[in-house]
This record gives C-alpha cells, sequence and structure tokens, in this order.
C-alpha cells in the first residue's frame, strides 16, 4: 500500500533506469519493509542533472549521480531497525543502478497516522478494522 516517489538525476540519460529502478524499489519495500508489492505504488522520475544542486553546485559539475526516495507508509507498521536497514540498502541498490552518488542522497520513509492514508476510498484504519471485524465472524462461527 505504500505510494513512493523516486527523484533521480545522472551525469549521462538513461532511459532503460526507470524500470530498474522501479523494480529495485518495489523489491526492497517488499523483502525489507514487508509491504504487498501488489498494491505498491512507484512514480519515477528523471531529474535534470543541470538543475539539481548540492552545496551551490549542480551535479554536472559534481560528475556524479543523486537520488530522493520518498516512501509512504502506515505509522507503526515498521521498526526503527527495519527503517534502517531499508535507506542502507536502498542507497546501495540506487549506487548500483545510478553509478557514482553524491553522499547527499535522501531516503524518507514517511509514518502517516492510519486514519489519515489509504487507497481504493478507505483509509488503512477502515481496512484494519474491516479485516479483524471479518476475522471475528469467522471465529465466532
Amino acid at each position: 500500500m505504500p505510494m513512493i516517489t523516486v527523484q533521480y538525476a545522472t551525469p549521462q540519460a538513461n532511459n532503460a533506469l526507470r524500470p530498474a529502478i522501479a523494480a529495485a524499489v518495489s523489491n526492497l519495500t517488499s523483502a525489507i519493509l514487508k509491504k504487498d508489492p501488489a498494491v505498491t505504488a512507484i512514480n519515477v522520475e528523471e531529474g535534470n542533472p543541470a538543475t539539481w544542486f548540492i552545496a551551490g553546485r549542480t551535479l554536472v559539475r559534481h560528475r556524479q549521480a543523486a537520488f530522493w526516495i520518498d516512501v509512504r507508509v502506515t505509522d507503526g507498521t515498521n521498526t526503527r531497525e527495519e527503517k534502517a536497514a531499508f535507506v542502507a540498502a536502498m542507497f546501495a541498490a540506487m549506487q548500483e543502478l545510478l553509478g557514482p552518488l553524491h553522499n547527499e542522497c535522501y531516503v524518507h520513509v514517511d509514518e502517516v497516522r492510519g486514519d489519515a492514508y489509504g487507497y481504493g476510498g478507505l483509509t488503512q484504519n477502515e481496512r484494519y478494522f474491516a479485516g479483524k471485524l471479518k476475522a471475528d465472524v469467522k471465529n465466532a462461527a
């Protein structure tokens, strides 16, 4: 159920990167954060290295790639250790895909309250309570 936004820029344009980045992000989100790939949405955006600034200089001048990943998940569904492992694994995966990275690349795991986040017209809390009610009815039968 996470909605993930990936922004990246590399010194050399490469159209094959988008599907590879989406696959890597989906795989790591599933393996480490234990999110279902069937309900994971990922938007991959390529930025212009001439307009991506770090410390007042463009990536073109740094001669490095950079990325920003914003993952929205329901609050309390992941441990501190899982989030730390995810950040480390994403940096390694992006370095493999994009080449030399500037150190100022970011992964943000944004934990959102279950009553303020959802998909398909239902909040995560409503999904949770509907599932719990279904389980209670099944157990009572």
